[in-house]
């Protein structure tokens, strides 16, 4: 990831420029919107081919967009800035047909409220990225942009690869497991999972509302925090430099013993390491109860999968696929409403022992991955690693600061409190300098 560089120097790199650095050079005169369209158009034409993330693309009105946005001289947090948008998130001049042949070619009326305050806040929407079949586990087209021949995670794949092989800063995904942290890990991105219910997703497919969440992916923490801004409706603030030394707490989850043990050795490594620059590190272990998550999160998304796609289910039932029916569906299908509320009982209980566990902690550290994106197209590896954290409803951030054995990127996971956003991204930004 590269470092940032004076203003000077981004004529020769623009599709490389952060969120934070595009908006800079724009209103410092030293490029324009178009310009920057442009770089990002051609770094997709060269590795579209392989990569495959986008699901719809019009260069054509890329380019008016970003004209537009010359022409108004109209500032904004995002001026300029182009982003990726997943193909389960209205927009009313694109197609949104949510990974699914059922609805190709569907056109919204409208634009999801995090696509209309992306546009307010001046972004280009570059087009939708691709996803797995209702944001679930049959994949879609896209590629490990690291290795082809390798998953780039999902749900929300096209996010994750359009970030980390340069095409756009910015991405919105989602999650409902691991679907931003996954790709994140994968594809060598900051990925972040915010407080559930804090951003709004209307004009967004609901797969599971108890569970879901807006994602960002983006290559810089401080993109992060601004785009979360913008997506809250709020004026943009500083990421807090007040941070001196943070209290983590080094976080070995009851999968531990299931992590690769390269990867195992880099979390140690790196709990060490922040221990050496200044935090204050010590053990956190989750109780037994919290393995119980695993379950309480398959019957609480499947109930109301099931559900929200009641007529996806009865109307054209052999048009989804094979792999969705027979898992989280037929889950679904078979969870009776006791079960729903005893497992969602489950979670409300622990979410009550987390708020203890990581009390005087400012951030847990934890996997955000087993290992490198694994062989094959399995969009959805190991849901184990994220669906605990999910469940809790906690904010998460995913710094890109590892590589595994065969030089792929690992993430690290850092996760706050709920509503301890803020707190996090100084944490992560602490956490990314003494790592890198």
């Amino acid at each position: 990831m590269p470092s940032p560089a004076p203003v000077a120097q981004f004529a020769a790199r623009l599709h490389e420029l952060t969120a934070t650095e595009i908006v800079r050079a724009i209103d410092a005169g030293s490029t324009s919107c178009e310009a920057v369209a442009r770089a990002c158009l051609e770094r997709i034409a060269e590795r579209e081919p392989q990569v495959q993330a986008w699901e719809y693309l019009d260069p054509e009105h890329v380019v008016a967009q970003a004209r537009a946005l010359d022409r108004s001289g109209r500032r904004g947090a995002l001026r300029g800035v182009p982003i990726g948008v997943k193909d389960i998130i209205d927009t009313c001049d694109m197609p949104t047909a949510y990974g699914t042949p059922i609805h190709k070619g569907h056109r919204p009326g409208k634009d999801a409220a995090c696509v209309a305050l992306s546009r307010k806040a001046g972004a280009v929407l570059m087009g939708k990225t691709v996803t797995t079949e209702f944001a679930n586990v049959h994949p879609g087209k896209t590629r490990n942009p690291f290795d082809a021949s390798r998953t780039p995670g999902g749900s929300s794949s096209g996010s994750g690869a359009a970030v980390g092989d340069w095409h756009v800063p910015l991405a919105l995904g989602t999650q409902t497991t691991g679907s931003t942290t996954r790709p994140a890990s994968f594809c060598g991105v900051f990925g972040y999972r915010p407080t559930h219910g804090d951003l709004r997703v209307t004009g967004v497919m609901e797969a599971s509302g108890s569970l879901d969440t807006l994602g960002i992916l983006a290559r810089s923490i401080e993109d992060v925090a601004l785009y979360r801004d913008v997506l809250l409706g709020v004026a943009p603030e500083p990421i807090s430099a007040d941070l001196a030394a943070p209290r983590i707490g080094f976080c070995r989850p009851y999968f531990w013993a299931r992590l690769e043990p390269a990867t195992q050795r880099l979390l140690e490594d790196a709990a060490q390491r922040l221990a050496r620059a200044g935090a204050k590190v010590d053990e956190v272990a989750l109780p037994g109860e919290f393995e119980a998550l695993e379950a309480a999160h398959r019957w609480i998304s499947g109930f109301e999968m099931a559900r929200n796609l009641t007529w996806e289910i009865e109307n054209h039932w052999e048009r989804i696929s094979e792999k969705f029916r027979n898992g989280r569906l037929k889950d679904g299908l078979a969870c009776g409403y006791e079960r729903y509320c005893e497992m969602r009982a489950l979670v409300e209980r622990l979410r009550r022992q987390l708020v203890s566990i990581m009390d005087g902690h400012d951030a847990l550290l934890a996997p955000a991955a087993p290992g490198e994106a694994t062989a094959g197209w399995d969009p959805v590896p190991h849901p184990w690693v994220y669906m605990a954290w999910t469940a809790m409803h906690v904010p998460s951030v995913t710094l890109p600061v590892f590589k595994g054995p065969a030089g792929l990127p690992i993430g690290a996971q850092l996760i706050a409190g709920r509503s301890e956003d803020r707190r996090l991204f100084a944490v992560a930004r602490w956490a990314w300098r003494a790592l890198t």
